[in-house]
């Protein structure tokens, strides 16, 4: 056969899926080796028809009630699916001589409506829209080459309606973190940390929703590092002052340059002006007594003459790395 056919090209990109697919979940945790099987086999159809249906990436009746067979199974668990990944990432982890990022996020997944729109997890309109959540925590090198997943947490509500009117009711902050679905931003920093090893060479990135005190506190009795949005002023020093007002006090110490786009899609530089101080911050009040007050950097990145047409940027960031340079800002 010619290789440059487009019919060779399609059986080598085949066998090189194959094998990838074998590869990744050779290590994978199951009681019964037939349902390890089904799933390699499972996992090579649904890469080969990435985006298709069960029913049109098994191609015929037989693989498909095979595939709904294994994934109504009680014996298959997301653990028994997920091991053999888990384990791969580790081993690309642990060929990388420098630090690695672990990128918590968390993503909405929800089932179409017969109109075809997909709304998130709550009330759209006067629908309830049913669906899953997933937080998963991604590593990825310092250059942005992805090596796995290293944990995941899935999970739905079973309440809906009457939520935000709660929120006037109670405190969010008075509220136990075991409590509240916060709580899987400290299960997955402990479960990709413990997957990973070596704590010390993990820093844990996460957006606003990350903000959390206890996942700071969480992340120093663990040995590892964390780099996160910030959305609360938090007390700081000896508890007469904020974060913010010692920040006014800080003097800009450099510029970076970054790519956005503007409102038309083109790419465009900004310039931001850095500030960064190390910060003595408090625990939230009432909070006081069961968490002790953490010494962080505090960074702020203010974009320097931003256009008419859209907000300036403004970031601000907490780490418990060691600023002392604009080089160390680009987490060491």
């Amino acid at each position: 056969m010619d290789k440059r056919s487009g019919t060779g090209i399609h059986s080598g990109a085949q066998l090189e899926v194959q094998s990838w697919a074998e590869d990744e979940v050779a290590t994978s945790d199951f009681k019964d080796e037939r349902l390890g099987k089904r799933f390699r086999t499972l996992l090579q159809q649904l890469t080969e028809g990435v985006g298709k249906s069960i029913p049109f990436a098994c191609q015929d009746w037989a693989n498909t009630k095979a595939a709904y067979r294994f994934l109504s199974n009680p014996r298959v668990s997301e653990e028994a699916i997920l091991s053999g990944h888990f384990h791969s990432t580790r081993e690309r982890a642990s060929l990388v001589d420098d630090r690695v990022l672990v990128l918590h996020d968390t993503t909405e997944i929800s089932f179409k409506h017969n109109d075809g729109t997909i709304g998130l997890l709550g009330q759209v309109g006067q629908r309830t829209a049913c669906g899953i959540l997933m937080h998963s925590s991604l590593v990825v090198t310092r250059e942005g080459l992805p090596l796995g997943i290293a944990a995941v947490t899935f999970w739905t509500r079973s309440k809906f309606k009457g939520t935000n009117a709660l929120k006037k009711k109670v405190n969010p902050t008075r509220v136990p973190i075991e409590q509240k679905e916060s709580i899987r931003w400290l299960q997955n920093l402990q479960q990709s940390t413990d997957l990973l090893g070596k704590p010390e060479r993990c820093v844990h990135v996460g957006d606003r929703e990350s903000d959390i005190y206890e996942l700071f506190c969480a992340a120093q009795s663990t040995g590892t590092h964390f780099l996160l949005r910030t959305c609360v002023d938090r007390l700081a020093g000896d508890g007469t002052h904020t974060i913010a007002d010692e920040m006014h006090e800080v003097c800009c110490k450099g510029l970076h340059r970054v790519e956005t786009r503007d409102t038309r899609g083109s790419l465009r530089e900004a310039v931001l002006e850095l500030r960064y101080r190390r910060i003595h911050v408090l625990p939230p009040i009432g909070k006081h007594r069961r968490y002790p007050g953490l010494s962080l950097t505090v960074i702020h990145a203010r974009e320097k003459d931003p256009p008419n047409e859209r907000d300036g940027i403004d970031w601000k960031l907490v780490t418990d790395l060691h600023v002392t340079n604009l080089l160390e800002s680009n987490v060491r």
